[in-house]
């Protein structure tokens, strides 16, 4: 049973007739203004559920309160938490003149809402903040400003949930982890320590030129508590969610917009609909809390079909350069290792844009296409082909009779898609998309392939588009469109190939949460590190669920080239691209060499006998940044499964989220005994360099 604030309003407030409903708040009379801010009590001011409680004072300056195990504590000090920028100043003391209260029912459930307004000058301030009997860590605002003098008011931006949190008093090592969802070109870490003197913008727009996006989150958390703020719109905005630690003592993080907007007399602007979460352990709570309040709004992730578990081998290790004869001559051994998928990569074609077969790889044309998907099907393959879908070379024949579809910069010059040297397709251009579910169409149902790779990193964010033929009525419909274009290609996989694999691949970047439901497999996306393999997966995991496989990328990728553990202890889908060395004239890490053929076969033993990628991800029993060694859990059916990670680690280890009884453990790589412990909770010593797996069976 969800425990609310007492409800009371302020003296009038009820004949006042404020709306409370998001963006449909009416100016308060002349009423309001006459009460005095001391008249409106402490409890008429604040709004709580059993986890946090939101404060604010007689300026609407606001603190969040956490209230776990029933203790309040303050977790940000009172601060002007929302602001609105005029005149380069940015406002935030607006001084209280209405307190109301009501209960409510949408689609996020039921739920208290606590509605106040402030003045400051001719500026009125309304602040909705709701919390739902569903979800009791999170507290959603909805923020109005309206212009109620005789004169325009330019408002150059705004920001929400502007909040600073302390360090603890004594700690070792870093004071707070964060979870960073900006895209950048030199494809950071999404979840790494603070430092001082730290900052981030994370801008959903475009950081570079094929590079932005994200999921519309950050979270900042110490050792016993986090913080996060994001909001909760239904498509994709262009915001900044800054997170930056300016001295060793506090981290700060807010939710930004500065779009330039004008009001005339009478006119309101009301912020995105935000939200500010609390939590204990670290940020896979809050992403998965996230994940629930949109699918409340109708988000629903995509389905996988049987086969999407399947371990793939990629021909990318021959490169671009690739001849049909290495992948022939591959394959036998690739059958014999156990291998589900074969993915013909970046190469295959004649350029970006046309998506016709290479000539010289494919003198027949399309027969030849077909015959070597004939060839994959008859070894007992699935075939995977590799695409890059909204870009096209400006030599391609789409470009050149069509020049219009391309993505179009406000001084009239084509967007750059730097990786293949090309240009934006608009994703909000009907033309557009239309022309890239004829190319689906082709590949699955004229070639025959089972599944797409769709890759790149502009695939996670377009940015405003102004091609004036494309009729726009916001240079900001291309950002808005993109999840919409990304639906029609997953609709038409599946109409072409009902169990049809798309995995969605955006190299580097921090993905967008809004086109998650229009794919059926993720991937660590180019990780450029082990890392980055464990942290993408438990991000991914959180975000979308375990139903979705998460394919942890060609094992090549990872530390030392040969870590499938890292993609096997998080649950996910094990991969490479290794060639045969008598197939190439330049050695790399890529060859399959006698050493390298045994590691790869026990690996994908384990992976087949253990399926770990179809258990359940336990993802809140640890906390990748504070808890030591790095661990992740995941259930299968009664059995437990451990993944611990360090350098090297000589100490005791912690089994958590056992039941109450006996369990046999065992290391299921090296088939060490560990003995019998008992749940809830083991603790038992272990030495181990790398990773140690472990297995724990009921008795």
């Amino acid at each position: 049973m969800m425990r609310w604030a007492r409800t009371t309003t302020v003296a009038g407030a009820i004949l006042l007739g404020l709306a409370v409903s998001a963006g449909s708040a009416k100016p308060s009379s002349k009423v309001a203004e006459k009460v005095a801010p001391s008249a409106i009590s402490p409890n008429e001011l604040q709004i709580q559920s059993p986890a946090l409680r939101i404060e604010f004072d007689h300026n609407l300056h606001s603190r969040v309160v956490t209230l776990f195990g029933g203790t309040p504590k303050p977790l940000t000090p009172f601060a002007a938490s929302e602001t609105v920028t005029v005149a380069g100043r940015a406002l935030g003391d607006f001084a209280v003149v209405e307190s109301h209260r009501e209960s409510v029912s949408d689609a996020f459930g039921a739920g208290e809402r606590l509605s106040l307004t402030g003045k400051s000058g001719d500026l009125r301030k309304n602040v909705a903040v709701t919390i739902y009997a569903d979800f009791p860590s999170i507290a959603v605002f909805d923020v109005e400003y309206r212009n109620e003098g005789a004169s325009r008011l330019t408002i150059q931006g705004w920001a929400n949930h502007q909040y600073a949190i302390s360090s603890l008093p004594t700690t070792s090592g870093p004071a707070f982890w964060s979870y960073q969802s900006g895209s950048y070109e030199k494809r950071p870490n999404w979840i790494l320590p603070l430092h001082a003197g730290f900052r981030q913008e994370n801008y959903l727009g475009m950081n570079a030129s094929d590079y932005g996006g994200g999921t519309p989150i950050v979270d900042v958390w110490r050792k016993d508590v986090g913080l996060a703020v994001g909001h909760l719109e239904p498509v994709p905005r262009l915001i900044s969610l800054p997170v930056s630690m300016p001295t060793g003592r506090s981290a700060r993080v807010a939710v930004r917009s500065n779009r330039e907007q004008t009001l005339e007399p009478g006119e309101s602007i009301h912020t995105l609909r935000t939200f500010v979460s609390v939590h204990q352990g670290d940020y896979f709570h809050t992403l998965t809390e996230y994940r629930r309040l949109m699918m409340r709004q109708g988000f629903q992730m995509a389905s996988a079909p049987d086969s999407a578990f399947g371990p793939i081998w990629c021909a990318w290790g021959y490169g671009r350069s690739m001849k049909l004869k290495q992948v022939y001559d591959t394959l036998p051994t690739v059958k014999k290792m156990g291998f589900a998928w074969v993915t013909l990569d970046d190469g295959w074609q004649n350029n970006y844009g046309d998506w016709e077969v290479d000539p010289k790889k494919f003198p027949h044309g399309d027969a030849d296409m077909k015959a070597l998907v004939d060839r994959i099907h008859a070894e007992g393959f699935r075939a995977q082909l590799w695409w890059s879908p909204l870009s096209a070379v400006p030599s391609s024949e789409l470009l050149k009779e069509h020049p219009d579809l391309a993505l179009l910069n406000q001084d009239g010059s084509r967007r750059k898609v730097s990786w293949w040297n090309s240009d934006y397709l608009c994703p909000a251009e009907p033309r557009v998309t239309e022309n890239q579910k004829a190319l689906v169409r082709k590949f699955l149902s004229e070639w025959g392939f089972d599944g797409l790779k769709l890759d790149g990193q502009h695939m996670n964010a377009v940015p405003p588009c102004y091609n004036s033929s494309h009729h726009h009525q916001h240079p900001e419909d291309s950002v808005e469109a993109l999840p919409g274009f990304f639906r029609e290609l997953y609709e038409t996989a599946r109409t072409a190939k009902p169990d049809a694999l798309v995995e969605f691949c955006p190299c580097g970047t921090a993905y967008s949460f809004f086109t998650m439901p229009h794919f059926n497999m993720s991937v660590a996306s180019d990780p450029e590190s082990s890392f980055q393999v464990r942290s993408k997966g438990k991000t991914l995991k959180a975000l979308m669920g375990d139903n979705i496989p998460y394919f942890g990328d060609h094992v090549e990728l990872s530390d030392g080239a040969t870590d499938f553990a890292s993609t096997v202890g998080v649950g996910g889908v094990v991969g490479t691209q290794f060639v045969l060395p008598e197939l190439v004239t330049k050695h790399t890490k890529f060859d399959l060499t006698p050493e390298r053929r045994k590691i790869f076969d026990q690996w994908i033993k384990i992976y087949k006998d253990k399926m770990l990628s179809r258990g359940e991800y336990l993802g809140e029993l640890y906390d990748i940044g504070f808890d030591i060694p790095e661990t992740h859990a995941i259930r299968k059916g009664q059995d437990m499964y451990y993944a611990f990670f360090a350098r090297h680690w000589t100490g005791p280890i912690e089994l958590r989220g056992l039941q109450d009884q006996k369990y046999h453990l065992v290391d299921y790589v090296t088939h060490k005994d560990f003995g019998t412990v008992h749940g809830p909770k083991a603790t038992i010593p272990a030495e181990f360099s790398q990773h140690l797996l472990i297995e724990a069976q009921p008795e």
